[in-house]
């Protein structure tokens, strides 16, 4: 962070949309009680604004709005359009949900292009400039702080800057605090951003005007700090970049570079401080659980592949210092580092990925080489630990003696039938025995699902002697099969499995084989025995 004083920073003012405008993401429905989790999670980062949505839209945002999230910090917002042609503002049913809401302040939106006024509205160009005007007037006096979204602003400067302008300017001497340009499109670029906000400064001061970047381009984030280097002091986006079409402006990029890099550091301030953004990665993931989604391993910053070092000489090199393969600490936003297992692994990449898990080792172990070699082979083989952890974790503690001979499995059988039911539907069912050896004795259980993975799993459970109270809250999470070789129906298999307890707790594990079966039941066998292990259960005395 810079060392400049705060008293010469300029405040940047950061304001959320993703419950409004994220909710606009296709397959994206938030309940009123995902709104309440998200709003508070913004809150506790210290955003300034969130914008909750649109009272009277929904029966969702109706609800949230009748009984507003409890904020410390931001500013509860809603949302909605300036009123209709041939209404009057306090006349506009629409219009008056809005800033009549129970709300700190009133974001509105109108158009600011000409052809969005004439076409989408219908309305000539100086009756769209007044009834901008009219609904902030009317925002301030009845919330007390508006912000205008000025809707297609860059597409209708391009085609008809005095109308554009003149849209703003209304809405600005209508007492707005924040004159919101808006790419609503996505499809304006970093250089034509700079540009065009340094002349509309001109117009309006820099510390009035904000900024809300759509991402069809790929550029909402790069638009988006073209803006503040141009002088807006407001900055709209969402989490993770949830939005229409290609999504908003990534807050949860924005946020840190903005603390983190000296550019912007050492000029300015938000309302974020050190612990606020050290929550950032887990709200990013907190979003995706909600969406029931698997979080991006690669988003910038929080990813769970951020800050992963697979490569053996990037390993050795974060060995000795991080940031020789890190432009910041991890830490800093929450994430964490990964020392990632593989055939391009060396003895550092080793070392490191057995301190992350506990296990101290002296690099001269013999043992340590031979653990080396063991995951090049088993790479070779086409096993990967790149997403399996928890196979390398078993692997790594029986090189060193430490994982407890628990059970051995003798034997097992998969049955897969294709038959009509009673009902005379046509289903596919999976049988699976089981034969194992627990303390010397052989234990025989059958199992039924509706594949056989699900069979075996349920042949397990059944009876594992003294180890089934440990194993009876484990789910399958998700299930990955990859082929590895060209060789059609004979081709070698990779199976990742993700398994899940009763306490939260995610593992992976592999296995790989020419049979798609014996590759999943491996991955099954080393899920549980990992789960085992993990819950300290005592040995057995066969294995």
């Amino acid at each position: 962070m810079s060392e400049t004083t705060d008293q010469a920073k300029e405040r940047l003012y950061l304001f959320d949309t993703t419950l409004r405008d994220g909710n606009q993401t296709q397959g994206v429905d938030f309940s009123v009680e995902d709104k309440y989790i998200i709003a508070e999670a913004l809150d506790r980062i210290g955003i300034d604004y969130i914008e909750g949505g649109w009272p009277g839209a929904n029966q969702t945002d109706t609800e949230l709005f009748e009984n507003r999230p409890k904020l410390k910090n931001a500013k509860f917002t809603s949302f909605g359009m300036t009123r209709r042609a041939g209404r009057s503002a306090h006349n506009d049913p629409g219009l008056v949900a809005v800033i009549d809401a129970d709300v700190d302040a009133v974001c509105l939106f109108g158009k600011t292009w000409d052809y969005q006024a004439e076409v989408a509205l219908g309305i000539d160009l100086v009756e769209a400039v007044e009834l901008i005007g009219d609904s902030v007037a009317a925002a301030v006096e009845r919330a007390g702080e508006a912000l205008f979204d000025a809707e297609h602003f860059f597409d209708g400067y391009k085609s008809n800057p005095e109308f554009s302008l003149n849209c703003i300017k209304s809405a600005f001497e209508a007492g707005a605090r924040w004159i919101v340009l808006c790419d609503t499109n996505g499809g304006t670029l970093p250089h034509e951003i700079g540009r065009i906000v340094e002349e509309v400064i001109a117009y309006i001061p820099g510390d009035r005007l904000g900024i809300h970047c759509h991402n069809d381009t790929e550029n909402a984030v790069a638009n988006t700090l073209a803006a503040v280097n141009a002088g807006v002091r407001h900055i709209q986006g969402s989490l993770n970049g949830l939005g229409e079409r290609c999504g908003n402006a990534n807050l949860v990029s924005i946020i840190p570079t903005l603390m983190l890099k000296s550019e912007y550091a050492d000029r300015f301030e938000t309302g974020i401080n050190e612990q606020g953004l050290k929550t950032l990665t887990h709200t990013s993931r907190l979003l995706y659980e909600l969406l029931n989604k698997a979080p991006d391993a690669h988003a910038p910053y929080v990813g769970s592949a951020a800050f992963a070092h697979k490569g053996g000489v990037h390993g050795s090199a974060v060995l000795k210092d991080p940031r020789t393969y890190e432009h910041v600490p991890p830490e800093s936003i929450g994430n964490k580092r990964h020392i990632l297992i593989s055939d391009q692994a060396g003895k550092a990449n080793v070392l490191m990925q057995l301190a992350d898990m506990g296990i101290e080792v002296a690099p001269d172990d013999k043992r340590l080489m031979a653990l080396v070699n063991e995951v090049k082979d088993k790479e070779f083989q086409g096993y990967t630990y790149d997403g399996a952890e928890a196979s390398f974790e078993l692997m790594a503690r029986r090189a060193l003696g430490e994982v407890p001979a628990y059970f051995a499995v003798d034997s097992f059988r998969v049955m897969v039938e294709r038959r009509h039911n009673a009902r005379g539907e046509l289903v596919t069912v999976s049988e699976a025995t089981v034969k194992v050896t627990v303390d010397d004795e052989t234990l025989m259980s059958a199992g039924e699902g509706n594949g056989p993975v699900n069979a075996l799993d349920e042949a397990l459970r059944k009876d594992l002697g003294k180890y089934s109270s440990y194993i009876e809250d484990i789910e399958l999470a998700d299930y990955k099969v990859r082929i590895l070789s060209q060789e059609g129906t004979g081709a070698v298999t990779r199976v990742m499995i993700e398994s899940i307890d009763g306490d939260g707790n995610r593992w992976s594990t592999v296995g790989v084989s020419p049979n798609i079966v014996d590759a999943s039941f491996q991955a099954l066998i080393d899920s549980i025995v990992y789960k085992l292990f993990r819950d300290g259960a005592p040995a057995g005395t066969s294995a």
